[in-house]
């Protein structure tokens, strides 16, 4: 029987004359995200974007993980597709909801009817819907409170399409119709938050690592390739730039009083961060910072990295509980990646007491002890970008396999 997704608009079918604008960017994420699985056709009509699969073998339930995942829909409906014709809506539809309603005990029926050409209003539909259901499975009963299955038949300008229960959508904006942002990802629980929160919102999400081998390692940097890829089910592409820290942090520690490392360290991520979004024209910062978690978070310490923002500086964290941040983590599939133990640059030469109420003042005089431009020019000049997160994966997966063998390798050599 054929079937097609209903894909029905969140916030952007209260636009107003730019609709058509933020409804061509959903088609076209839309398509992105299901060019692998095979050819659609798709089409928007009444704040829907139909979804509908040209061949038998695409598996649906692949489609609407991918949809669920595409922000600017509110709910999604798997359909089964039927003649404007109530005869083939109660016969064919009955046998579409067999599985559902077969090992329900309760039921209620909806009907919407925006094509009114149609002979049967929709409390008629209701009505001669229900009683057939109940002809065919007598062991249901009606409950409109509390059923287990609620049945919706939707009359439309082109066919009837019957579901039983809808999902919910991601909500949300469509990614890129808010610009573009340079998310600092640093490989724990927040900033993957941050980033997700930002695309819910239309931001297209790039993201910028620090690396300060050797005191951090490439699984620490693949930790966060593998979070990226994670995020992109949600964000789309997402460009990757890869700062080399060591040089900079060594500096920090060699000239700056120990106290205030933090704070003059991430005045400079800053500060390196502004400057490739502005070569990448960018327009804004993302940070996964919330107020008061750690001594860096601090109002005090915020206004002291806020002074050398020159654009907007996001922080969609900053408010919450970290029992909530974790809430959205472990939605969205990072936490477990999160809580890896590979040590980032932030850990790198930690201040035993680190100043929790800094003053701008004594920050930039304590900056100002060393020229950092020279070291942070050549940081942005060597940062490594990487387009493409797929690869990526299959890199990861390629050296989980190498330590395999080489584990094995040992083995055998002891054995010998």
């Amino acid at each position: 029987m054929k079937e097609i997704i209903l894909a029905k608009y969140g916030e952007i079918a209260l636009k107003g004359l730019n609709k058509s604008q933020f409804e061509a960017i959903l088609v076209k994420n839309v398509k992105r995200r299901l060019s692998d699985l095979g050819q659609f056709k798709i089409t928007r009509a009444q704040s829907i974007v139909f979804i509908e699969p040209l061949s038998e073998e695409t598996d649906i339930s692949d489609v609407i993980e991918r949809v669920r995942k595409t922000f600017g829909f509110s709910v999604l409906c798997r359909c089964g597709v039927f003649e404007k014709d109530y005869e083939d809506i109660k016969t064919n539809g009955l046998l579409y909801l067999e599985d559902e309603l077969s090992y329900a005990k309760a039921f209620k029926v909806e009907a919407k009817r925006s094509d009114k050409k149609f002979p049967m209003n929709s409390p008629a539909i209701c009505r001669e819907f229900g009683h057939d259901i109940m002809e065919k499975y007598p062991h249901l009963s009606v409950d409109v409170k509390n059923p287990d299955v609620v049945v919706t038949v939707e009359i439309r300008e082109t066919n009837a399409y019957i579901h039983a229960g809808v999902i919910q959508g991601a909500g949300g904006m469509p990614v890129g119709t808010s610009g573009q942002a340079l998310l600092l990802l640093s490989g724990g629980i927040d900033s993957p938050v941050a980033g997700y929160m930002m695309a819910k919102r239309g931001i297209h999400i790039n993201a910028i690592h620090y690396v300060s081998p050797p005191y951090t390692s490439d699984r620490a940097r693949q930790k966060v390739e593998r979070l990226c890829s994670k995020i992109s089910a949600y964000c789309g592409d997402i460009r990757f730039f890869c700062v080399p820290f060591t040089e900079i942090q060594e500096k920090i520690k060699d000239n700056c009083p120990e106290e205030l490392f933090t704070i003059i360290m991430r005045r400079i991520m800053m500060k390196i961060a502004q400057k490739i979004a502005e070569r990448e024209n960018l327009s804004a910062l993302i940070l996964g910072e919330s107020v008061g978690q750690v001594a860096s978070q601090t109002m005090g310490a915020i206004v002291c990295t806020d002074a050398v923002a020159k654009m907007p500086v996001f922080r969609p964290v900053i408010g919450m509980d970290k029992s909530e941040i974790v809430e959205i983590a472990r939605k969205i599939d990072t936490f477990d990646i999160s809580i890896e133990p590979y040590e980032d640059c932030c850990t790198v030469f930690t201040p035993k007491h680190p100043k929790t109420a800094p003053v701008l003042s004594d920050v930039e005089e304590a900056e100002a002890l060393f020229d950092f431009e020279p070291l942070i020019d050549k940081a942005v000049e060597e940062t490594e970008t990487a387009l493409k997160l797929i690869p990526l994966l299959k890199k990861e997966l390629f050296n989980i396999y190498v330590d395999f063998f080489e584990k094995q390798l040992k083995r055998l050599k002891k054995e010998i």
